[in-house]
């Protein structure tokens, strides 16, 4: 056979996409993953987490699951936290299921309740532990829904943030400012779940939406891996200059719980416009986004999706992440930074076998020595049943066993 008869086909292997899971746990992360369903946001799947098992079969996203039915029998949580939490351990296996192979985990939640509040941090750990950037969008509840409400509300948001790369709050209250006086009950918390969508489809959007300027999963990683709490701000403008006036009001929406984005470490903008969109009206949004900042070393991550439905008007959605806790209303530093170091800071050595580390952080000795003369406590007050009783078990190194729950088995000893 003659050479030139030959012809060589070089297939090219697709670039593997990225895969983005969206978890609702609760109520309100439910009806806010159902919101982003039906606003046709693409890309991502979904999936919702409740211990009510009514509200669940109404639900019309199709991936769904059932938690804790042996402690609540399918009635809810009954608005505790501890029982929300111990739902989710329950089911833990089933939860990990649904998160292996996953990329980019966003666990959205209305805080306050049980469900929400108790097994939003727990699906976010196990997110965590698999390798997965993890990125909590929660919203935080109305003044009027009371104080043990909102109390419950900044424990939850205080555990969250110590399992997750970024948290994404969105008050409530803030949404005041943005609806007429005649909203109603029921369109509050339907404007609220929509915010709690615009938050991710304007992350996601980056990734997953053909733009001008593309940006894929490792600039969106770089810019919100361990990044801790950051805010959100939208807002979309008609006509000339548009782009500067959506810029100057995203980043001075209500939805900015600390009133702007000075001090922030990390800037991502989505810019959403038709191809009427000019490059020095991107040029000088940005400029002005990254002046607000007010930091030298802050990182500026934009993307710009393409939309011509969108005509004569632009759209801008703001994530500031990298703020200090002190920075946030009604969040006690002291008592945070405490249950982050509890609970987070055993983690990375722990997780090990569960996920390839995204950045090795070594482990500090006080780790592996401080539980030793911890352990030697009870034998010394039970000195009667020393010599009757089995030696205690010395460490929980089998690392089969998801941290959070060898965390879970200290706390019961």
């Amino acid at each position: 056979m003659a050479l030139d008869a030959l012809k060589f086909v070089i297939q090219e292997e697709p670039a593997p996409r990225t895969k983005i899971r969206v978890f609702g746990v609760g109520g309100g992360g439910s009806n806010a993953v159902v919101r982003m369903l039906n606003e046709g946001l693409s890309g991502v799947e979904f999936c919702v987490l409740n211990t009510d098992s009514q509200a669940l079969s109404a639900s019309s996203v199709p991936n769904k699951l059932a938690i804790g039915s042996k402690i609540t029998n399918g009635l809810g949580a009954g608005s505790d936290p501890a029982v929300g939490r111990q739902a989710a351990l329950e089911d833990t296996e089933k939860i990990i299921d649904l998160l292996e192979g996953s990329d980019m985990v966003f666990v959205t939640a209305g805080l306050g309740g049980g469900t929400g509040t108790g097994a939003a941090p727990v699906v976010a750990s196990l997110a965590k532990e698999l390798g997965a950037l993890t990125v909590a969008v929660v919203t935080k509840p109305f003044a009027f829904e009371g104080p043990k409400r909102r109390k419950q509300a900044e424990n939850g948001l205080a555990e969250l943030a110590s399992v997750v790369d970024t948290v994404i709050t969105i008050p409530n209250d803030q949404l005041l400012d943005l609806v007429p006086k005649g909203t109603s009950f029921f369109e509050a918390f339907r404007i609220a779940d929509d915010v709690l969508r615009q938050a991710v489809q304007g992350i996601s959007d980056i990734i997953t939406t053909p733009g001008l300027i593309n940006r894929d999963f490792s600039d969106i990683r770089s810019i919100m891996i361990g990044m801790g709490y950051a805010m959100m701000g939208t807002a979309s403008a008609r006509g000339e200059s548009a782009a500067i006036v959506a810029a100057e009001k995203a980043i001075s929406s209500p939805l900015m719980e600390a009133g702007s984005v000075r001090g922030a470490r990390g800037v991502l903008i989505n810019i959403t416009g038709s191809s009427q969109l000019g490059l020095h009206e991107v040029n000088q949004a940005c400029t002005l986004i990254r002046e607000a900042a007010q930091n030298e070393d802050v990182q500026i991550n934009f993307g710009v999706v393409l939309n011509e439905a969108m005509a004569d008007e632009v759209k801008i959605t703001v994530i500031a992440t990298g703020f200090e806790r002190a920075t946030l209303p009604a969040i006690d530093r002291k008592r945070t930074a405490a249950a982050v170091a509890e609970t987070a800071a055993p983690a990375p050595v722990e997780a090990a076998p569960w996920r390839k580390p995204l950045e090795p952080e070594p482990a500090p000795e006080p780790v592996y020595v401080e539980p030793e003369p911890v352990r030697e406590e009870p034998p010394m007050v039970m000195a009667t049943a020393a010599n009757t009783a089995p030696p205690p078990e010395p460490t929980f190194d089998d690392l089969e066993i998801p941290a959070i729950l060898r965390r879970e088995r200290r706390m019961v000893q």
